[in-house]
């Protein structure tokens, strides 16, 4: 059986601005620990597949990144995506790159850019995972068990029928849900049968592709056009003038919503997906004030703030509940409140045409 990676590493990590910017984002960023998220995420991997069974989908502006920051991945593992589509033509894309080289493959699918403290316990969540995968049908997803009321994620809901594999408990997912509202969340929290959607797969590729041409047959059309056409064309040509052809939809709402054999494996193993700055409260120590504190920083009477600069002094005072963050040519400040919506402020750039801050 051959284990195949992809990771997704195409995203801007918009709600972690301005550190993480248009040409360098968060993937490529030292977020915890003193290497990049990518990799982290590729080291991680490779304590389970060989690096020419690790893949990467990214976009034209970032394959530069990706070899220097990962230089013993192989050119041609670096899937060039002409133009954001969303995960649904991510993946169906490598699944048809992914088959031709490593055919009858299972594939596992990560975001990039992911924080995981225990992996040796993740492995062995990959490895029960893919055990589950093997059949003609089934699709696998990793749920994380939520500690607290989070409003930021879509959730897994599990029922009831269970399987024990290599000592994981395995159950057949009722639904996907949309983000809660914090009551909606409570409830799951309390529940005991709602997960965090981590964004990992596992399946095998032609149990995707499968699911691609019943559920999404205009996405499988263009991904059979391509595959056609590797053999006589230019792949990069083809893959430019057939990809912009693709829906924008996410692989959630495209295939793992309209399924029914799917199966989640709940997980603990220190999982963050780093979504905003106040996931910097998660990930590291705070002092004695609850603050977050990195780099030149003179702070008096300041309380559950994340503070974060670029070399030029920051003093604070009397202040509480705000997240300051200083690069070269930005300073943001806003309340922690406001962190999942940092966002509106990079569309009010692009309105007053400051791209340069982008």
């Amino acid at each position: 059986m051959t284990i195949t990676c992809v990771l997704m590493a195409g995203g801007k990590g918009e709600r972690f601005w301005p550190k993480s910017r248009t040409h360098l984002p968060k993937q490529f960023l030292n977020i915890s620990g003193n290497k990049s998220m990518i990799q982290q995420s590729i080291e991680r991997l490779e304590r389970l597949v060989d690096i020419s069974q690790v893949f990467v989908v990214t976009n034209g502006l970032y394959a530069e990144l990706i070899k220097a920051q990962v230089p013993h991945l192989p050119h041609d593992n670096i899937i060039i995506e002409p133009v954001g589509r969303n995960t649904a033509p991510c993946i169906g894309l490598a699944s048809i790159i992914i088959e031709e080289r490593f055919p009858e493959s299972t594939m596992i699918v990560l975001p990039s850019d992911h924080i995981i403290e225990n992996e040796e316990g993740f492995i062995k969540i990959l490895k029960a995972g893919i055990e589950v995968a093997q059949d003609d049908k089934s699709l696998v997803t990793l749920g994380i068990k939520p500690s607290y009321p989070e409003t930021g994620y879509g959730y897994i809901e599990s029922t009831e029928k269970k399987a024990l594999i290599n000592g994981l408990e395995v159950y057949k997912v009722n639904k996907f849900v949309e983000k809660p509202d914090f009551e909606t969340a409570q409830g799951y929290l309390e529940s005991g049968n709602f997960y965090w959607n981590s964004g990992i797969f596992i399946w095998r590729t032609k149990v995707i592709r499968n699911y691609f041409r019943v559920l999404m047959p205009d996405v499988h059309d263009i991904l059979e056009t391509m595959r056609s056409a590797f053999k006589f064309t230019n792949r990069t040509e083809i893959i430019e003038s057939e990809f912009v052809k693709m829906p924008d939809q996410s692989i959630d709402y495209g295939i793992m919503e309209k399924v029914n054999d799917i199966f989640v494996i709940p997980c603990v193993f220190g999982w963050d997906d780093v979504g905003s700055w106040t996931a910097l409260e998660r990930i590291n120590d705070l002092d004695e004030n609850g603050n977050v504190i990195k780099g030149n920083i003179l702070n008096l009477d300041t309380k559950r703030c994340i503070i974060e600069s670029n070399g030029k002094l920051i003093a604070t005072l009397g202040i509480e509940d705000l997240i300051v963050v200083d690069t070269e040519d930005v300073t943001l400040i806003c309340t922690k409140d406001k962190a999942q919506e940092v966002k509106m402020l990079l569309k009010e750039l692009r309105m007053q045409k400051l791209e340069q801050y982008l």
